[in-house]
């Protein structure tokens, strides 16, 4: 069962763009679409740790500001890469809001 918290307005997230969220549960990288889709991930890239929420968001990816990583948003997973991977977590926009689902923040916390 899912329980979903209240992290942030959708308009504190600038369009095409992240925030990290600060939550009891640890940090996420919340992203936004110029759709105004919501997006959740680790905020460290799988190649060197880049912080993700400083990069360029386009379509559904963000591009690492250190070495030009391509994640996608969606899945999480390097794009053109051989590996490496991003944890992402559900992420939904309701009435303005963006809210997080607190089951996953909890099973990586614990991980």
């Amino acid at each position: 069962m899912s329980h979903w918290i209240d992290i942030a307005a959708l308009d504190a997230i600038p369009q095409r763009g992240a925030r990290v969220i600060k939550t009891g549960l640890g940090c996420v990288a919340v992203f936004r679409t110029g759709a105004d889709e919501v997006f959740a991930l680790d905020n460290a890239c799988p190649h060197k740790a880049g912080p993700l929420a400083e990069g360029i968001v386009h379509g559904k990816a963000v591009t690492c500001p250190l070495h030009n990583w391509v994640i996608s948003l969606e899945t999480g997973q390097a794009q053109g890469a051989d590996e490496g991977q991003v944890a992402t977590y559900p992420a939904r926009v309701e009435k303005g809001r963006v809210l997080l689902d607190a089951t996953f923040l909890r099973a990586r916390a614990v991980a």
